[in-house]
């Protein structure tokens, strides 16, 4: 069957291909321990479902609007009034079917045939994809692990021109985990404030798992509030993945014609995840504080394991709950009969050889790298970082 340009030129993700390799392995009887997907190990918050069930028996079960119930878009806008000092009314706000659809709304309302997204190393799996996929081209901005991945702001200068349309980052970053300063956000909003043509899209969605200090988002920063959509949504700071609900807040032009396009694709979300979504986001924090420490811990024993293996070079994340250690040693060498020349062998061999499925770098744009994910029990952690260090060995 002939299927058409634009569905052959997006690729499948590759943190869903290996976590379906790891699904089929354990299908087969393997005790597969999976560290690929982005997922909080944490039930959702007691109350949080009951907002849910209690929503339910109000009869809370008919079609939303397309931008979201009226509930939900004021705790949202009453979130940023609060939080960020944003001057925002209902339609700067506009809520969706998970984060991921409130990045492809913004990217297809935004770009077209032959615009340029410029879009900082290492990146979420989806964006190249979703770019590609409205006809844009994604213009790539090196990074380097021992700095921590920070944006290249010369390069950043360099790259833009008449073609670009966005900018599209996340901090605290999928995959790095890394986190932007307020100095480095700072110069991004200089340099889009003296490029009118560019809206920046900030994917925030890590907003609340941050180790070191508070989240610090590019929305301070008024000048460019224009020409800025950010990303955010309930999945990761209250453990609701599955509830699949991402909101957007931007300018009201953006969100109205993003309500148009989601009007023809999926309408309203979920109205019983929405009563839900508005619980959370008007609740008591103690829950996602305490999931918080636990993925901090976490992330120190992790980093503390994985230094300890020959070959794998581990920086300490600021946030999120991945680490992205470089594996780059490893390339041209045959390990028990496996050459291993790129993340894809290294990854591969560590599932049939550990069962411990990871997610190689070039699917986050940087080869040399694999991005672990520690939403997992502590036990199964320490379990998969020894037979790890066990198969590198032979």
């Amino acid at each position: 069957m002939n299927f058409t340009d634009r569905i052959n030129r997006v690729q499948e993700s590759l943190t869903i291909g290996m976590a379906k390799k790891a699904r089929a392995l354990k299908a087969e009887g393997k005790n597969v321990i999976s560290l690929s997907l982005g997922e909080p190990d944490f039930d959702t918050p007691q109350h949080i479902k009951n907002a849910a069930i209690e929503a339910i028996q109000r009869g809370e079960t008919k079609y939303t609007p397309v931008g979201g119930i009226a509930e939900l878009k004021e705790a949202i806008r009453n979130k940023y009034i609060k939080n960020y000092n944003l001057d925002l009314t209902p339609s700067n706000v506009m809520v969706s079917t998970g984060a991921k659809q409130c990045i492809m709304n913004a990217i297809l309302t935004l770009v077209q045939d032959d615009d340029e997204v410029i879009i900082p190393l290492p990146y979420w799996v989806s964006y190249s994809e979703m770019v590609k996929f409205a006809g844009g081209k994604s213009v790539f901005i090196p990074a380097k692990f021992e700095e921590g991945f920070a944006i290249d702001i010369d390069e950043l200068k360099r790259r833009i021109n008449s073609k670009t349309r966005v900018i599209l980052f996340s901090s605290p970053s999928n995959p790095a985990g890394s986190v932007l300063s307020k100095q480095q956000l700072q110069q991004i909003a200089e340099i889009v404030k003296a490029n009118p043509q560019v809206t920046i899209i900030s994917d925030e969605i890590y907003e609340h798992i941050n180790f070191d200090s508070e989240h610090i988002s590019i929305s301070q920063f008024q000048e460019i509030r224009d020409q800025l959509v950010i990303i955010n949504g309930v999945s990761k700071g209250f453990a609701m993945t599955g509830w699949r609900i991402g909101y957007m807040v931007g300018p009201s032009a953006i969100i109205s014609a993003c309500d148009k396009l989601q009007g023809q694709f999926t309408s309203g979300a979920n109205a019983i995840a929405q009563w839900a979504a508005q619980t959370a986001l008007t609740s008591n924090m103690k829950p996602t504080k305490e999931m918080v420490e636990v993925f901090k811990k976490r992330r120190d024993i992790m980093v503390d394991l994985m230094q300890d293996i020959p070959g794998i070079e581990v920086d300490t994340p600021k946030g999120a709950f991945y680490l992205f250690p470089r594996i780059s040693s490893f390339f041209g060498k045959t390990i028990n009969g496996n050459v291993i020349n790129n993340s894809m062998d290294f990854c591969s061999y560590i599932l049939d050889e550990a069962l411990v499925s990871l997610v190689p770098g070039v699917a986050f744009g940087m080869d040399d790298h694999v991005r672990i994910s520690y939403a997992s029990s502590e036990q199964e952690l320490r379990e998969a970082v020894r037979r790890i260090k066990l198969a590198l060995s032979k």
